[in-house]
Order: C-alpha cells, then structure tokens, then sequence
C-alpha cells in the first residue's frame, strides 16, 4: 500500500504542476477578443506553441499514465477519492508559485478533503481481508 500512495503522490504534484502550468500559460496567451474563427484559431496557434501550455499538458497526460497504473492495482473506490488530494497540492501551488491568495475558506474546504481522503485510506486498513479457497485443498475438502 505505501509504494502506491507514494506513486500516487508523485502523480499528484505532477498533477498539481500541470494544472499550475496550464493557468500560466493560458494567462500568457490572453483571452479571446471577439468570437470569431480567426480569434480562436490565433488562441489555439498560441496555445499550440507555449511552453508553459505544452509543458501542463504533458505533465496532466504523465498523471492520467500514473492514475492508469494506479487503478489496475487497487479498487477504484480507494484511489479515486485519495486523488482528492491534489486539490491540497493545487492549492499549495497556487499560494506559494502562483502567488494567488487562498483564503481561510479555502483552506477549511481543503482540511475537509483531506479528512476525507483520510477516512477513505483508513477504510482500507479497516476492511476484513478477502478470504480464499486454498490450492492445496482437495475438491472432497472444499464440500
């Protein structure tokens, strides 16, 4: 189990960096003047050829590679909600490279994801362990 959160942490802040990337380089490209197919084709050749974009991307598409793994492993009921934990990281990111402001509100919502995602991990712990017939038991032994 700790050698899957620990794969699951470094795909969240891979997560978080590519999210925090693609809001910089979205930033760069600017908005859309007017709704128009030239505006949006100008939009998408910028996006197209920004670093910051293309480096987000490639991050988002590692941590989709990662939560892939992740849930050929273990139940989906366990690692999706422990991905909830990339909204804490986002949010760190956001304070401390992004210089946004996070409010206490924010951060209230961000303890309750993570005492979420606690009891979500604790579960795991809690459930009886699955049972199976044994090999070695013959087919007269199993009735």
């Amino acid at each position: 189990m700790l050698k899957l959160v620990l794969i699951l942490l470094v795909g969240l802040v891979l997560e978080a960096m590519g999210v925090v990337l693609l809001a910089h380089g979205l930033h760069e490209i600017g908005e859309a003047r007017r709704l128009s197919v030239s505006e949006v084709t100008r939009l998408v050749g910028r996006g197209l050829t920004n670093r910051h974009i293309l480096l987000g991307v490639a991050f988002e598409a590692v941590f989709f590679g990662i939560l892939l793994y992740l849930l050929s492993q273990k139940d989906v009921s366990l690692i999706w909600p422990l991905t909830s934990l990339g909204f804490v990281i986002t949010a760190f990111a956001a304070k401390f490279i992004r210089h946004e402001e996070v409010t206490a509100l924010r951060w209230g919502g961000v303890a309750l994801i993570v005492l979420g995602a606690s009891l979500v991990a604790w579960s795991e712990h809690a459930k009886p362990a699955r049972t199976t017939p044994s090999a070695s038991l013959s087919p007269a032994d199993r009735s």
